[in-house]
């Protein structure tokens, strides 16, 4: 049996049974703290990390009689985030000294920021960690921690997307809690993407519950798209990359045009995603965003759910651009009129479906844009 002392995420008593696969009603707690260590937050990152610090205390809570299984999920959990344990000795509530092992951070992986408090992280990135922490340990025993820390970011991304999805209001016409049963799911692939699938039944028109049925899907997560346009010279820019999904499902031609388009990061606005990528991948600044539609580009494959804007800007003054290296971005970008750019929809020239929408709104819209310029 193992004693553990846990001052930062795992203090929340939900996360921790969540990560130990039992309710935390058995386990033997108390409140603790560690002399001359403060728990900071971690640069950049929704998640604490603890360093010694003379003259301070870090207050957390000890959980005694851990078992070699309980030790294994806390293991691959915080394998993820590369923390491993060291032993200390903490200060009870009674005074009195108790051995125990705590998880610090590999010397040098993370930076320190600010002094961290656990309620404040409750109140903005809790429900968000509950739904990641399922996603990593459904793979408990089946990929490494290593492995799991790859994909930690985009593990959050899906989080932050379901839960947004879940704040949507449901349909009338339905009762989820009648019409679809889940009869079993399975997480069946995790990396920069996802893959899970479900036997479920669903209620059908006429009433009845349809048979067991087996459906997958496609985790990716939010994403924000916006096509550039210049209303005073009547222009748009494009980018140009490389897709590996259309040349694994066959397609000859797999470098496509498309608008700026990225992934929306965890607390991000769709608006701020779509000023970020026009940076990033064309080198633009957006005056101000037209949106055109919001929902899912491909609802019977793909859990994407996507953000369009027509973004004004001035194409005259371009900076950068060509993406992000270290995501293995590698773009190219054309200025083109708008009568080119229609004359390609209708020629059936481009493939990418949110710049096919995006430019059909702007038809529809183009008089207005133009017309508050004067």
């Amino acid at each position: 049996m193992v004693d553990l002392f846990f001052y930062g995420t795992l203090r929340y008593v939900p996360l921790l049974e969540l990560v130990l696969g039992r309710s935390g009603a058995a386990l033997d707690t108390a409140v603790a703290s560690l002399a001359d260590h403060a728990i900071y937050g971690v640069q950049d990152q929704i998640f604490p990390m603890i360093a010694e610090a003379e003259g301070e205390e870090a207050t957390g809570l000890l959980v005694r009689g851990l078992s070699a299984e309980d030790l294994a999920a806390l293991d691959f959990y915080e394998g993820g985030f590369d923390y491993a344990l060291k032993p200390i000795t903490v200060r009870l509530a009674t005074g009195e000294m108790a051995q125990t092992q705590v998880y610090f951070p590999a010397p040098g992986q993370w930076q320190a920021g600010a002094l961290w408090d656990l309620e404040a992280w409750i109140a903005q990135s809790g429900a968000m960690t509950l739904r990641a922490a399922e996603e990593v340990m459904a793979y408990h025993g089946r990929v490494t921690a290593e492995q799991m820390r790859k994909s930690f970011p985009s593990i959050r991304r899906r989080a932050a997307a379901w839960l947004e999805a879940q704040s949507r209001s449901e349909d009338p016409g339905f009762d989820l809690s009648r019409d679809v049963e889940v009869v079993a799911h399975n997480r069946a692939y995790v990396n920069f993407f996802a893959m899970e699938e479900m036997d479920l039944k669903f209620r059908r028109y006429d009433g009845s519950m349809s048979p067991v049925v087996n459906r997958g899907v496609a985790l990716v997560g939010r994403a924000s798209v916006v096509l550039p346009y210049d209303p005073l010279r009547d222009q748009v820019l494009l980018v140009e990359q490389f897709r590996a999904a259309t040349f694994i499902a066959g397609e000859k031609r797999p470098w496509m045009w498309e608008p700026v388009a990225g992934l929306i990061d965890p607390g991000e606005t769709p608006e701020q995603a779509a000023h970020r990528e026009a940076v990033e991948e064309a080198g633009v600044t957006i005056s101000h965003l037209e949106e055109v539609s919001r929902g899912y580009p491909s609802s019977g494959s793909s859990g994407e759910f996507i953000h369009i804007f027509v973004g004004v800007t001035d194409l005259s003054y371009i900076s950068g651009g060509g993406g992000v290296a270290g995501e293995n971005e590698d773009l190219r970008s054309e200025i083109l009129s708008f009568d080119t750019l229609m004359q390609g929809i209708d020629a059936h020239r481009y493939q990418d479906m949110p710049l096919i929408t995006a430019a059909l709104w702007l038809a529809r819209h183009r008089d207005r844009l133009r017309a508050e310029l004067r």
